[in-house]
């Protein structure tokens, strides 16, 4: 399902019914107010539809207002282009704090990322505050949702700023202890897993851009892993990979970016091209002169290097036709490419239709060998071999050639099958190595990476208007 225009009275609903002074939710005579809107079933769903708009986020280019959320469409900043994957065209701006590993806490994408993902967690705990209104058969399915798009927010937010403010429910004003508290990132682990359990319980397979029991399953498997609990982990990927289930690769690599709602995608963000409140601008940006930069999420030559080595015929960049020596990523590429085979899926790439995908079988293949591998250097299982030659063989390599798989190994295939999918930063976190890897790529590169660099500001806008109760993570 496609996301459908943002409601703009939902927002006004949303916006009274998070506060619980009764002085903010008078009782209206002549319309609905924060404690009448749900009534049942269907504005249940106009709110869960609602979470999914706040994941897409706004097309800024179509779009202008700076205040507005951006969400998914600024993760690329935030995770790839802090990685060895990308990087600014110019080195210019805020945009070029992530590749040099100079970010300030002023950082606007950095304070548009935090403040978009809590509003993506408060429309969750609006659905989770409300499905006493929803009928008995509506509302396992309703909760279930919401949870899982907590626990994606979550999820996100923890391994990027450390310890967070936990919000599990509708808060006042008042309550700034909760909104300004940082936990322990124990603690929110501890929610992200309850409320995926959930979903994985009350969800089933109908939707590819909505919440579903595999993509439920494959986000709880990830977050299993990055806790070290490889057995849980992998009983919940070896559900996925059930032949029952429906899911596998595509056979042409491109068809997975271009052919939407594939067998192959497990769970996207909608968007409509053309369409100013459903598309999306980071295809554009990614261009040379066509968003609001000269060209963001470049291409480095240490990714460049290992798609040429690893990649086999996996598309990942070109060069830029307006300036040798420079490439552009291909994964999301709007006006097409008739070399590398891409259609063009929107004539004008600053309202791209491109769905962002979040989870894909390939990735769940290669946490599967993860899993078995179980923080081990090697692994020779005839399971782990099989879901491994399955991502290679897609992409024209021959099976592994000795019959055991390093670490490194599918580290490798992790960064060449997920490339620019902002996947990178977070797998080098998992697996124990992004102080290693990134501080020898800064010092061949002449960039300022340090330990502190692993965590990103808190926002000091938040930490302002918390009138300093929110503490700052260290080196900022």
């Amino acid at each position: 399902m496609k996301q459908i225009k943002f409601l703009a009275f939902l927002l006004l609903v949303m916006f009274v019914s998070s506060c619980e002074d009764t002085y903010l939710s008078p009782e209206l005579v002549s319309a609905e107010n924060g404690d009448s809107f749900f009534a049942g079933d269907e504005e249940l769903e106009a709110a869960a539809v609602n979470m999914y708009n706040e994941i897409q986020g706004v097309n800024a280019l179509k779009i202008t207002n700076n205040n507005l959320n951006h969400a998914v469409q600024v993760e690329f900043y935030l995770t790839e282009m802090r990685s060895d994957n990308t990087r600014t065209k110019s080195s210019e701006g805020e945009a070029a704090q992530f590749e040099s590993f100079n970010i300030e806490s002023t950082n606007g994408i950095v304070d548009d990322y935090y403040r978009s993902y809590y509003n993506i967690i408060y429309s969750a705990n609006l659905v989770l505050a409300n499905l006493g209104t929803a009928s008995p058969a509506a509302a396992a399915k309703f909760e279930a949702e919401a949870k899982f798009v907590r626990a994606y927010a979550y999820f996100n937010l923890v391994r990027l700023f450390g310890d967070i403010p936990l919000v599990e429910g509708l808060i006042s004003p008042s309550d700034a202890d909760i909104s300004y508290t940082r936990v322990a990132q124990a603690t929110v682990y501890n929610l992200i897993v309850s409320d995926l359990t959930t979903a994985v319980a009350g969800l089933d397979d109908a939707s590819k851009n909505r919440a579903s029991k595999a993509a439920a399953e494959g986000l709880l498997a990830k977050v299993h892993l990055t806790l070290g609990n490889y057995t849980d982990a992998q009983v919940l990927l070896e559900s996925i990979m059930s032949p029952a289930r429906g899911f596998a690769l595509e056979a042409d690599f491109t068809d997975v970016f271009y052919n939407e709602g594939n067998d192959e995608v497990i769970f996207a963000v909608g968007y409509i091209a053309s369409d100013n409140q459903n598309s999306q601008n980071f295809s554009a940006e990614w261009l040379n002169a066509v968003g609001r930069t000269s060209g963001v999420n470049y291409v480095t030559a240490d990714a460049r290097a290992a798609l040429d080595a690893f990649g086999g015929n996996r598309i990942g960049y070109r060069e830029d036709s307006g300036q040798a020596g420079q490439f552009q990523v291909v994964k999301y590429l709007p006006d097409g490419d008739t070399d590398l085979g891409i259609p063009v899926t929107s004539s004008d790439p600053t309202s791209a239709g491109n769905d962002w995908i979040v989870l894909r079988y390939a990735d769940v293949l290669l946490m599967h060998v993860e899993a078995i591998l179980g923080g081990g250097t090697s692994t020779s299982s005839s399971n782990a071999l099989t879901s491994f030659n399955l991502v290679r063989n897609r992409a024209g390599l021959a099976d592994d050639a000795d019959g055991e798989i390093t670490m490194q190994e599918l580290l490798d295939e992790r960064r060449v099958e997920l490339a620019f999918e902002n996947q990178r930063w977070f797998d080098l976190g998992r697996f124990g190595v992004a102080q290693d890897v990134l501080s020898a790529f800064s010092t061949a590169n002449g960039l300022g990476f340090s330990a502190t660099d692993l965590l990103l500001p808190i926002p000091q806008r938040e930490i302002n208007l918390s009138n300093g109760a929110l503490t700052q993570n260290p080196g900022y």
